[in-house]
């Protein structure tokens, strides 16, 4: 399991060229299967987003492909978790 963070860096002005951009991204990480969250990180300072179901360097890979990291727009953290103990309503993480 991991948690991506994508904080605004220094070409955030240009973040509503590549919006759209950046949206089909989004679409396409949960058309994978790859995203189960997206999310606002309060206040203003980027997104964040919990994926699963890939080995790190294709999650990596494909964070490449995001128009905001491209751009410069955002930087991307990526940050492995291996689930020691989970609730019932997560078991499918443990796979």
């Amino acid at each position: 399991m991991f948690v991506v963070t994508l904080k605004f860096a220094d070409n955030k002005a240009r973040a509503g060229e590549l919006i759209d951009g950046h949206k089909a991204w989004i679409q396409q990480g949960f058309d994978n299967g790859l995203f189960l969250m997206v999310g606002s990180l309060p206040p203003n300072q980027g997104g964040g987003i919990l994926a699963h179901n890939a080995t790190r360097a294709d999650l990596e890979a494909f964070v490449q492909k995001d128009p905001f990291v491209a751009e410069q727009v955002v930087t991307a953290e990526i940050l492995e978790i291996t689930p020691a103990r989970l609730d019932d309503r997560l078991e499918f993480l443990a796979a």
